[in-house]
């Protein structure tokens, strides 16, 4: 058994269905939550200075004590992962890989799509993973930019959404996609509108939904399980404004958070 706690981070309030997934899952679990608001989003930047960032926040987690650190994005997943987990011995775990086995298993027709940001969906690393599980996959890729911020603005339903989302999803909808990745933790929190356009027979894979599921082997294989008398606590950490996230926060959470706080690393 290890009380330590679990280290999350996103560059924005998207990871937080990642800690949701994990509080119903892992219930005695504590978290600590890093949300890098002053510097999102990560979507629109480079390669460099993605490492750079998910470097200074992983090192920071590790200070925290964290016994393993989930990357609650998709960007940064594509982009640091193998970088991160070449120089910390803690074991760090994207949303990638996860969410494109769930895909795979959920598809009937091999025909998928993957939303993301542009440094996603350029990276090309929802392609290649898939095609790495199984050749016979037919990858549809389209990045949407302004999901993040919509969801970041609280804008998650109604005509604003609509309208921007029926413009990125004109093309894929004619593709014959029966799954459909949705690779930014962000997006989950628009996913009614993504569906209601889509049709309900679309699958909408939560690449953190996901991961968070995928904690469980490497818990049970570590001996890193909580004990079952451990007080949980999401405890949370914020590089720009704490008021704006405490508003958005209550609205995707099922559980309480202990603590939010303004940091800086930078």
């Amino acid at each position: 058994m290890n009380n330590r706690p679990i280290g999350v981070f996103d560059s924005g309030i998207g990871g937080l269905t990642v800690v949701d997934a994990l509080i119903n899952r892992f219930p005695n679990e504590k978290i600590i939550y890093f949300g890098d608001t002053a510097r999102l989003p990560y979507g629109n930047k480079s390669s460099k200075n993605i490492r750079h960032f998910s470097n200074q926040i992983a090192r920071w987690l590790i200070d925290q004590d964290c016994k393993l650190i989930i990357i609650a994005c998709n960007t940064a997943s594509a982009l640091a992962l193998n970088f991160l987990r070449s120089k910390f011995d803690i074991p760090i775990i994207g949303v990638i890989k996860p969410g494109a086995l769930l895909a795979i298993k959920k598809s009937k027709n091999n025909r998928i799509g993957v939303l993301g940001t542009k440094a996603t969906i350029f990276s090309k690393s929802y392609e290649d993973t898939l095609l790495k599980i199984n050749r016979d996959i037919n990858v549809f890729s389209k990045a949407c930019p302004l999901f993040v911020p919509l969801a970041e603005e609280g804008w998650v339903s109604g005509d604003v959404p609509k309208s921007i989302a029926e413009i990125y999803l004109k093309e894929i909808k004619k593709s014959n996609i029966d799954t459909i990745i949705l690779g930014c933790t962000h997006y989950p929190l628009i996913k009614l509108v993504i569906s209601k356009i889509l049709g309900d027979e679309i699958n909408l894979i939560d690449s953190g939904k996901a991961a968070a599921e995928s904690v469980e082997e490497i818990l049970i294989r570590k001996n890193l399980k909580a004990d079952i008398r451990n007080t949980p606590e999401i405890n949370c950490y914020v590089t720009d404004s704490a008021e704006t996230f405490i508003i958005l926060a209550d609205k995707f959470l099922t559980s309480p958070i202990n603590s939010i706080k303004h940091i800086e690393l930078f």
